[in-house]
């Protein structure tokens, strides 16, 4: 166990550094700039090929010991802490804040973790570093210098000196054969069928000098040859869960994962949708999720896990959305780094089973992977994957939704609407409720897309109306009291937080009520609907609006 005391004295004998700071910080500090000073010492660290970089508070300039009272309790430092992961790149936050006595004086440090191989910390959106003793945005050449690093050794890369021919799957192989053939057509398939067995793993990338890599194993490998990969695992474990959590099915999986992949996807209740909501936004039946999409991102979880961490991938089924999770840092850094990027990625963690799979035909290397299955989701009106980095875990979870989430977001891909991909994975992080950018906001504001103010935005009911799905869904004629009743409860749900006015309420039923009435009746009418959601506590007055109950 370290001694923090011995570290802190030993940090009071440095000068202050790129990777070292000391901060005065009696009672409070600036959050904000505890998250400038967290993306820049991390990424300094990382520069400088340290593990961990240290700011120390209750410390003057000149090294004496002032003490400081901020981050009184472990409550406040685990806030702290959850609040740097929320807004820094994969959720990186500090390893430990520590709070050291040393003279009667409360002093915190605070362990800062160099940013992972090849990915800048960012600080909400923007990198940080040191010049001298200020604090600056990350230069484009540190950037550089982060972001193409020279690979880590790639394990699957390494020989399995223990294995043979013997410990593959004949039919892994067959079927490797025929994928090769159809990546690369410009060998003629005579000349590919030709080969022997050692010849076409050679040309395929997965044997080298005469033996077998790892990645050949992963791919290939009988069930009863992944011993040979330990302490690596090669295993994914299917599990499906109901509504409450609970499991009612599970079984694991392992090599030849060419083969083996087709057999966990068969384990997917992939249901025929037919009863969507919206009534015509989807004229066509589909099903519940997209081949395409199911297969890559289970491909990407195989292709990018890091098997030297020796965890199995998981791969949860629930009623409402498929949840994938392998481990591994997240080699773009974010989502929205691998969604813009443009051609093949200089690096990959597994370089030889990567190129392998891209010649089987399971993968490809432009990055396109992931631009393809957000642009299936928004074909299909349903939201976008949601990808969640935790580099402190090394985690890289993804969930792909088979639902709709948000009715209005649903109406508004179906429209017509000249949606850009950002700004659906904008709106899409509305309707889940997750933070958008101050700018992001603007733009969506200044197209009348959303709603509402910071931090409860909504999808604009406005541009709802104007796609007519809305007006159609409400046109039905007899409608029975309690649709009406569902129809304004819902719009007082959906409506600004500070409420709704009752003349806004008439407006967005009109063409819904009754046409035998007048406009005075209709008007009543309107009031006793109203009045009846108010007697059973659904909705409560405020002054002149109308909100939902909490």
């Amino acid at each position: 166990m370290e001694n923090y005391n011995d570290i802190l004295n030993h940090l009071l004998t440095q000068t202050e550094n790129e990777v070292v700071e000391f901060k005065t910080a009696e009672n409070q500090f600036d959050r904000d700039k505890l998250g400038r000073y967290f993306s820049a010492l991390s990424n300094e660290a990382n520069l400088r090929d340290k593990d961990f970089a240290w700011m120390v508070l209750g410390v003057s300039n000149d090294k004496q010991l002032i003490g400081t009272s901020f981050l009184s309790s472990e409550v406040a430092i685990q806030g702290l802490k959850h609040e740097i992961a929320n807004n820094s790149t994969g959720n990186l936050t500090y390893r430990e804040i520590i709070p050291v006595m040393a003279d009667g004086k409360r002093i915190l440090l605070f362990k800062i973790p160099a940013s992972p191989h090849n990915i800048v910390t960012y600080w909400k959106r923007i990198a940080y570093g040191r010049d001298g003793e200020s604090l600056v945005p990350l230069s484009q050449d540190k950037i550089d210098d982060i972001r193409y690093q020279s690979p880590v050794s790639d394990w699957t890369a390494r020989v399995v000196t223990n294995a043979t021919i013997d410990d593959l799957d004949e039919l892994a192989v067959a079927k490797a054969r025929i994928m090769f053939k159809k990546v690369h057509e410009r060998i003629p398939a005579s000349e590919v069928d030709g080969w022997d067995i050692a010849t076409f793993l050679t040309n395929s990338g997965v044997m080298k000098n005469g033996g077998l890599t790892r990645a050949a194993l992963i791919l290939l490998g009988k069930e009863i040859s992944a011993n040979k990969l330990e302490p690596g695992i090669a295993r994914v474990s299917w599990t499906r869960i109901d509504a409450d959590g609970l499991t009612i099915d599970y079984e694991h999986f392992t090599t030849p994962f060419i083969l083996t992949v087709d057999d966990i996807l068969k384990k997917i209740n992939n249901l025929t949708m037919r009863e969507l909501p919206g009534g015509t936004l989807f004229p066509d039946t589909m099903k519940q999720y997209d081949d395409y999409t199911i297969r890559e991102a289970l491909h990407n979880c195989i292709a990018h896990q890091d098997y030297r961490l020796n965890q199995r991938i998981n791969f949860v089924e629930t009623p409402d959305y498929l949840f994938y999770s392998n481990a591994g840092t997240f080699i773009p850094g974010t989502i929205e780094e691998a969604l813009e990027y443009i051609g093949q990625r200089k690096y990959y963690r597994n370089e030889c089973l990567c190129q392998a799979m891209v010649n089987f035909n399971m993968i490809d290397t432009i990055s396109r992977g992931i631009k393809t299955m957000y642009a299936k989701q928004r074909e299909r009106h349903f939201p976008m994957p949601d990808f969640q980095i935790d580099n402190n875990k090394q985690e890289v979870n993804v969930k792909i939704y088979g639902k709709v989430i948000d009715e209005r977001y649903a109406q508004l891909l179906a429209s017509g609407t000249q949606l850009s991909l950002k700004e659906c994975i904008w709106l899409d992080a509305i309707q889940k409720k997750k933070l958008v950018t101050p700018s992001a906001i603007e733009i969506l504001k200044a197209r009348k897309l959303i709603e509402g103010r910071a931090p409860n935005y909504f999808i604009s009911l406005a541009v709802a109306k104007k796609t007519k799905q809305l007006g159609e869904y409400t046109r039905m004629k007899g409608l029975e009291r309690d649709k009406y009743l569902s129809m304004i409860y819902e719009f007082v749900k959906n409506g600004s937080p500070e409420g709704v006015m009752l003349n806004q309420i008439f407006d967005f039923m009109n063409e819904a009520l009754p046409k035998n009435k007048d406009p005075k009746s209709q008007k009543r009418f309107l009031g006793h609907l109203v009045s009846i959601l108010k007697t059973q506590d659904k909705i409560v007055n405020e002054g002149k609006r109308w909100i939902i109950t909490k």
